[in-house]
């Protein structure tokens, strides 16, 4: 790889960080607007999918954080390689770990997009 290469790469790592501190905020948000509408339900099935919704959005930012914080290390990874070499070239493990790294990040947007629906849905169906 050439050094405009490990720039772009650079760009796509803010980026995908930038994106999941969105998600981060938007699932706190839907989160505590799920604990308002739970607090007018008395209805076992409801209080069920209620407890599964939130356990969702719990996993779903662990999962926000985990992947934003591997993200940040691979990114420090990227820097490092930069200073360290003189032609420019990434390792073939870095290389791989930032293919890695977005499968991982568009495998997670996918399941946000789900679990948003999901919750969507539920609102939707209770309000």
């Amino acid at each position: 790889m050439v050094t405009t290469d490990i720039a772009q790469l650079s760009r796509e790592c803010n980026a995908w960080r930038e994106t999941l501190r969105s998600y981060r905020d938007e699932f706190g948000q839907l989160k505590n607007r799920l604990q308002d509408l739970a607090g007018h339900q008395t209805n076992r099935d409801v209080l069920l999918e209620i407890e599964h919704l939130d356990n969702q959005f719990h996993i779903q930012l662990i999962n926000i954080h985990d992947l934003k914080q591997a993200i940040k290390f691979h990114h420090r990874r990227l820097d490092q390689e930069m200073a360290e070499s003189n032609n420019g070239h990434l390792s073939d493990d870095t290389t791989t770990d930032h293919e890695r790294l977005y499968n991982d990040y568009q495998q997670l947007e996918n399941t946000l997009q789900e679990v948003k629906q999901e919750f969507s849905h539920f609102a939707n169906h209770i309000e």
